[in-house]
């Protein structure tokens, strides 16, 4: 979407403890209402973000949540997004990175439990802790909206590794950054010889993150995907291709940035939304010996 980044800060997003299958209720605008109150939680409110106080928000059919998957806050912002949108009846269906393409929690009941839903999305625990990331799948069950998987298939990755189309299917300069990622996203351990596939492989998930959403598009309605950041980066991951031909133009990016001060934008997204900062340990400390394994 064109014109200026917008910025919105967010503090204290929600309180915190453990969630409990079920906290949100029965289904319809009552159900909605109590996602809302408990996702506020006890703390204090943050200023209102647009999908609070702006009921036409975003003007697109196609909405891209960026997430860093080891901020808590970030998770419940989407959970709260999808509360909000379905509740006013805008929200078509729910892509995430976190469950396999041809996975769907469509047939679900609106009072299925948070088992049958990770059934039918094979979930992957080891990966995606329920905890964070199923309160998100559950506010859309709740509501009846489709919570669909939208992530390249495991048994795709090896074909997708040895493709070469894929080299062609972003510009060479997105194709040496995303390379640049996959080498320092495993800190400059992994050989040379493996980048090229690695590289297509992140090709191919944001193609087909992007397949998703085009599939699922309604007109009208809003789309939502929530996935890490760099698949939503305009730059280099999602929008690329969504705006390749048959282009899809209506679409809003939004980065929740931990860490980040109110004030500031991120290129590549149409909005960021500053959360509190999180720590973690040093992702290379033990890598050398986890791949020399």
């Amino acid at each position: 979407m064109s014109g200026a980044a917008r910025v919105y800060g967010v503090r204290g997003v929600v309180g915190g403890g453990r969630r409990e299958p079920g906290v949100f209720g029965r289904a319809g605008r009552a159900g909605a209402a109590c996602a809302l109150a408990w996702l506020a939680g006890c703390a204090q409110m943050p200023p209102r973000l647009p999908f609070e106080h702006d009921l036409a928000w975003p003007a697109a059919d196609l909405l891209l949540l960026g997430e860093q998957h080891e901020a808590p806050d970030h998770q419940r912002l989407a959970a709260r997004v999808v509360a909000q949108l379905a509740a006013h009846q805008r929200l078509a269906a729910v892509a995430i990175e976190m469950a396999e393409q041809g996975r769907s929690t469509v047939g679900l009941p609106t009072d299925a439990s948070d088992a049958a839903a990770r059934a039918a999305l094979v979930w992957d625990e080891r990966g995606w802790p329920w905890q964070a990331y199923g309160p998100i799948v559950m506010s859309a069950v709740r509501q009846g909206v489709p919570v669909v998987g939208a992530n390249l298939p495991r048994p795709a990755l090896r074909d997708a590794a040895r493709d070469p189309a894929l080299d062609d299917a972003v510009p060479a300069a997105v194709r040496e950054r995303l390379r640049t990622d996959v080498r320092d996203g495993h800190c400059g351990l992994l050989p040379d010889a493996q980048l090229p596939g690695m590289t297509r492989i992140q090709i191919a998930r944001d193609r087909t993150l992007a397949d998703t959403l085009r599939a699922l598009a309604r007109p009208g309605r809003v789309v939502l995907l929530v996935a890490g950041a760099n698949h939503v980066d305009a730059s280099r991951g999602v929008p690329l291709h969504l705006r390749a031909a048959p282009p899809v133009d209506r679409l809003y990016t939004v980065r929740l940035a931990a860490g980040a001060k109110a004030g500031d934008a991120t290129p590549g997204f149409d909005e960021t939304w500053p959360t509190a900062a999180v720590s973690r340990p040093d992702p290379c400390v033990g890598l050398a010996g986890q791949m020399a394994r």
